[in-house]
């Protein structure tokens, strides 16, 4: 317990220390690897706090599929922030208000790992209980998200995939200056990266690691910490490394935009017709029991189904962004 307390201690005075370098920099490259080196040190701190799922994610999102298209936005900017003179006082003092009152309010947080904490008293306890006796997998936290509180998961695989279309949308919009580099110009110049013997050699070794490693969080989560959000973000990040490594343009011609649409549709309407399908069986909307015969079976497939059509829209939402960025019409500085 002490030795869990010091590394907390210290990855969040580091988390505060690289927040701090990453507001102060005004290079964006820079600033972006801060940011990716923040990412790491929360996911540190979720695995210290036994939340090794989150902490999967955090890594997974955060410090890689952020940090890549970071890079990718980077290539429709300037390299350097644009420093304003005249300092505004409503934004510090707005932190300042926010800092005081989160900080007073951990005070009536309980202890960590405190027994008589509420989350401990009735919620915690039921799913501990009721888990192996209802679906019977080891990991409780797959359990929780894809079946107990499967409507807010599909709530937020929605959310990803309107999201997604969102951020498409909005960079069809064409720069307002004429003198552009079409995308296949931007591919060439992104695909500078190749004559880094360093950079290639270990991209193309880390590519099938994540490739496999995706597959084992994704088809192994109900045993050990992963699920579709994580295993699609390093499918998502796998891709995003090819990219990077040969160049956008082929990224985009091997995967096109438009299957990769149709995919993340696919991956949505999946999770909601498993639901519709357990209601035109007689049971609730994603009731899983009764899918199968065995209604311990029924929560496996179900889990099984509904996890990859959450792995499957946020791969290739990811992958659209990516290759939207990256391949996107922009200015010559």
């Amino acid at each position: 317990m002490m030795l869990e307390t010091i590394l907390g201690l210290f990855t969040l005075t580091m988390v505060a220390i690289v927040a701090i370098a990453t507001i102060m920099s005004s290079n964006l490259f820079v600033a972006s690897m801060w940011f990716g080196i923040f990412s790491l040190l929360m996911a540190s701190n979720f695995f210290i706090l036994d939340a090794a799922d989150v902490a999967l994610t955090e890594a997974a999102v955060g410090a890689g599929v952020s940090t890549v298209l970071f890079m990718g936005a980077l290539a429709l900017t300037a390299e350097k922030e644009t420093i304003r003179m005249r300092t505004n006082w409503l934004p510090v003092a707005a932190l300042v208000a926010l800092s005081l009152v989160l900080f007073v309010a951990t005070f009536e947080q309980p202890v960590l790992g405190d027994i008589n904490a509420p989350v401990h008293q009735h919620v915690a306890p039921w799913y501990i209980e009721k888990t192996p006796e209802y679906i019977n997998i080891p990991n409780i936290v797959t359990a929780i998200l894809a079946s107990f509180r499967g409507y807010d998961t599909l709530g937020e695989v929605l959310v990803i995939f309107t999201a997604g279309i969102g951020v498409l949308s909005v960079l069809s919009f064409k720069p307002k200056s004429k003198q552009s580099l079409s995308g296949e110009q931007l591919g060439q110049k992104v695909r500078g990266v190749q004559h880094h013997v360093i950079l290639r050699v270990v991209g193309k070794l880390i590519i099938p690691i994540l490739l496999l490693f995706g597959l084992l969080v994704q088809f192994h989560g109900k045993y050990s910490p992963g699920g579709g959000f994580s295993a699609g973000a390093l499918f998502a990040a796998a891709v995003m490394l090819y990219g990077i490594l040969e160049g956008a343009d082929r990224s985009e011609a091997a995967m096109p935009q438009r299957i990769m649409l149709r995919l993340a549709a696919l991956g949505a309407t999946l999770y909601t017709g498993v639901g519709i399908a357990c209601m035109l069986l007689g049971g609730h909307f994603l009731d899983y029991n009764v899918l199968w015969s065995n209604p311990v079976t029924g929560q496996y497939v179900g889990i099984l189904l509904v996890e990859f059509g959450v792995g499957l829209t946020v791969t290739t939402v990811l992958v659209m962004i990516f290759n939207a960025i990256a391949n996107r019409p922009t200015y010559q500085a």
